[in-house]
């Protein structure tokens, strides 16, 4: 499995649209490539969870056309739909059975913990090709200029 490297500034982007949707959970896209060894994120891309209020504060739901919006700005820019983040609300920064049901293998899933209203612990997911359960991706931050002397 590619471990998947992400920018300082999309790392913040997630943790600071986590924080603004507390208690309830924030959604988005990551576009980027996939190369030899790494996914590497290019875009995140924030997406309004349209729970209704009494589920948002646990689960989110991304409307199909938010979802065909971003596959398209990816294919735009020449980037690859990669995955989805979301925030846990006051829970740990691990998939739900709600999350494994309805995942998809292809997929990196990043989730971030927040809790009193402060962005903790950030992973990523992807689910296994018999759908049985998520294999923790190792994750890596790194700087603008680092990822841009990336080949």
């Amino acid at each position: 499995m590619r471990r998947l490297e992400m920018q300082e500034d999309h790392d913040r982007a997630i943790r600071d649209h986590a924080m603004r949707t507390f208690p309830h959970e924030c959604c988005g896209f990551l576009l980027g490539k996939d190369e030899a060894e790494v996914r590497r994120i290019s875009s995140v891309v924030v997406a309004t969870n349209i729970r209704d209020d009494s589920e948002r504060h646990h689960r989110f739901t991304i409307t199909p056309e938010s979802f065909m919006a971003a596959d398209r700005a990816a294919r735009q820019q020449k980037l690859d739909m990669l995955g989805f983040y979301h925030s846990h609300p006051n829970a740990p920064a691990r998939p739900s059975q709600y999350d494994l049901d309805h995942a998809w293998p292809i997929y990196s899933y990043v989730i971030v913990s927040v809790r009193d209203n402060r962005a903790r612990e950030m992973t990523s997911w992807v689910l296994r090709d018999d759908r049985t359960r998520f294999d923790e991706q190792v994750m890596t931050i790194v700087s603008t200029e680092e990822q841009t002397r990336c080949p």
